[in-house]
């Protein structure tokens, strides 16, 4: 059985902000309202639907993403002309610095929900070990 990933839940203070803030970082076509849900699709069909939590607190949570190096120098340059801060690891501890795993280029940041992003260029064990 081939199974796949097809959406999953974003929580969100204002969903339609927040999906629209998402698609411009990285670059993705606009969100599209679907019920209650703003749903952002990325290229492999897997769709974050974005829901807004009411009174309820947004639980962090993390999403990687895969993206092309050209795609990476676009996402990192909207990244820095938007004054947010960066890391090159999970831990916090490299700020304002990207990362070489596996031969690629990551980089970590923080969402308008507080969600902890990741672009990277190369799935993880796919290279060589961090330069």
């Amino acid at each position: 059985m081939a199974i796949e990933l097809n959406h999953t839940i974003v929580g969100a203070v204002d969903a339609e902000a927040s999906a629209r803030w998402l698609a411009e970082m990285l670059g993705l076509d606009q969100p599209v309202h679907v019920g209650h849900f703003w749903q952002v699709r990325m290229a492999n069909g897997v769709d974050l639907d974005f829901a807004s939590m009411g009174d309820e607190p947004v639980v962090p949570q993390h999403y990687a993403f895969l993206i092309s190096e050209d795609e990476f120098d676009e996402v990192h340059g909207r990244l820095l002309l938007g004054d947010h801060d960066i890391w090159a690891d999970p831990g916090q501890r490299y700020p304002g610095d990207i990362n070489h795993n596996d031969g690629g280029r990551g980089v970590y940041f923080l969402s308008n929900d507080g969600h902890f992003l990741e672009v990277i260029t190369r799935p993880y064990g796919s290279g060589s070990p961090s330069a």
